[in-house]
């Protein structure tokens, strides 16, 4: 096994649905380290963007490598979508399921998953039904499963939206927590204040087009291409 599956790079990668382009094409590189937020306009190609680096899409042109082969990356990835997945059982057994695929003992798994919710707030959550939460509730449960099995690199697609100020705090603790840890997170967000806070490197699409990547602290002071300054001035950007 490698030590890490990254870097994560993407060469001429295109998505393509029903003929029309809808990514790409793209080249670049997601290395060992780092938070990197993807933003641009809403319909810009952000979530197909981190689906084709996961690899639930796959690139109808160019290609998308990561440092090892494609089955040992699916295994040390995780994936949290906008609306939080959750199954028909306990708060505990949700996120305890992924160690239970991965054949760890019952006893142990629950163990874990346990610390794992006193630590993202859910303690006193654990035997209640997953399908009684909140809905940042649910989002907090959906980031501990992905974290439990301690993945390289953790994609989320805009894990926020419609969360009220308290619950987007807690969420961004976690993500924190995890990024300081080690864990190598890719994030497509709309919410300005948010890249800002959290992000060390940024990804700017357009019109399924990479117009901009570079460090955070530079995009935000001085964005290169045209689309992106007027985007971060706020405007109607079409």
């Amino acid at each position: 096994m490698v030590n890490s599956i990254l870097p994560l790079t993407l060469k001429d990668a295109i998505v393509k649905k029903r003929g029309k382009v809808i990514v790409g094409p793209v080249t670049t590189k997601i290395g060992v380290k780092g938070f990197t937020i993807v933003i641009g306009p809403n319909g810009s190609g952000k979530t197909s963007l981190l689906r084709l680096m996961h690899g639930m899409e796959r690139p109808r042109e160019g290609m998308v490598t990561w440092q090892c082969s494609d089955a040992e990356a699916k295994t040390r990835q995780t994936f949290v979508f906008q609306a939080p997945i959750v199954m028909r059982r306990s708060v505990v057994d949700n996120i305890a399921y992924p160690l239970l695929v991965k054949g760890i003992p019952k006893a142990k798994a629950l163990q874990e998953a346990t610390r794992s919710a006193q630590a993202i707030g859910l303690g006193n959550a654990l035997h209640l039904e997953a399908n009684y939460l909140s809905g940042g509730e649910r989002q907090k449960l959906a980031i501990a499963r992905a974290l439990i099995t301690e993945p390289d690199v953790l994609f989320l697609d805009e894990p926020t939206t419609n969360l009220d100020g308290g619950a987007m705090k807690e969420i961004e603790d976690v993500l924190q927590s995890a990024f300081k840890s080690g864990t190598r997170i890719v994030m497509a967000t709309h919410d300005f204040g948010q890249a800002r806070r959290l992000a060390t490197d940024v990804l700017f699409l357009y019109r399924g087009k990479l117009h901009e990547t570079g460090a955070a602290k530079t995009f935000f002071k001085l964005p290169k291409s045209f689309e992106a300054q007027a985007f971060l001035r706020g405007d109607i950007v079409e």
